[in-house]
């Protein structure tokens, strides 16, 4: 019964899974693509946050109460009429595609009280932008045949745009790294590898649902072939960093510079940030 209302309505006759889908590559393929991706994940993360920082006094003031409520009711009626729209056709287990879950972050980030944990997860969902905007670029709607479905598509991914463009203006505790800091985006690109072949595989291998096209490529992807996952493992890695420093540079009011005391993640030690290539000494 469970399984019926969050997957029997996947098209299984398109690239959205299936046996088809799930034969693209052999098992073999597979596990060695995930092994190596793991291995990379893993030495991303743990180099990452060895240099990880946040401002030692961080600042918790916003300009406009109001547009964060008013976003924050928004998004979570429009989201809720997406989980309403996964239950009515029995694909609730999309639900855990990666837009959605940015959405939660989202959503996190408008209604949570300030600390240092929302600017945690500030920056990390900050590279992920890249994903609503391939959104954009090459939609997925064929399968969304309920009434005004398919709008929620758009305003969800219109949203998921709106809002960190707003939190990067509004400042104060949403603030960003230097822009020459790479551990910020590298961290988070480990998650990302991580959520993909340790959580979103292992549930479409057995379920044969192509979530997020972890078992086989999209139809309108540029790289489709035997190496997609190789080639999306790259270019990902350029796009992800890319799409957040471009945002950080020309959206964001609070960007630490050379002034700016830092604290770091993992050992709680002041640190300082000297000129402007964020090199960063400790305090003595």
């Amino acid at each position: 019964m469970m399984i019926e209302w969050a997957m029997s309505g996947v098209n299984t006759s398109s690239t959205s899974g299936g046996p088809v889908c799930r034969s693209f590559m052999s098992d073999t393929r597979r596990l060695t693509e995930t092994v190596v991706a793991i291995i990379l994940a893993l030495v991303l993360i743990i180099w990452s946050y060895s240099n990880l920082t946040l401002p030692k006094n961080n600042q918790y003031i916003y300009k406009h109460q109001t547009g964060k409520t008013l976003l924050l009711v928004i998004f979570s009626v429009a989201f809720g009429v997406e989980i309403g729209f996964k239950f009515a056709s029995k694909t609730v287990i999309y639900l855990l595609n990666p837009c959605h879950v940015m959405t939660l972050v989202q959503l996190y980030l408008l209604a949570a009280t300030p600390s240092n944990t929302v600017t945690s997860m500030f920056r990390i969902h900050l590279n992920l932008l890249n994903g609503p905007i391939l959104a954009f670029l090459f939609p997925e709607t064929d399968n969304r045949r309920l009434p005004f479905e398919k709008w929620i598509y758009w305003i969800q991914h219109s949203l998921l745009i709106i809002v960190p463009t707003y939190l990067l203006r509004q400042g104060g505790i949403y603030n960003v790294e230097p822009l020459d800091d790479m551990s910020w985006v590298t961290f988070s690109y480990g998650l990302n590898i991580l959520y993909h072949y340790l959580l979103l595989q292992p549930l479409a291998l057995p379920t044969e649902v192509n979530l997020n096209h972890m078992l086989c490529p999209a139809e309108m992807d540029p790289f489709s072939g035997p190496y997609y996952r190789v080639f999306a493992t790259i270019h990902q890695g350029i796009l992800c960093p890319l799409a957040c420093k471009i945002a950080c540079k020309y959206l964001s009011t609070s960007i630490n510079n050379e002034r700016t005391e830092l604290v770091s993640v993992k050992s709680g030690k002041v640190l300082k940030v000297n000129g402007l290539s964020g090199y960063k000494e400790k305090i003595k």
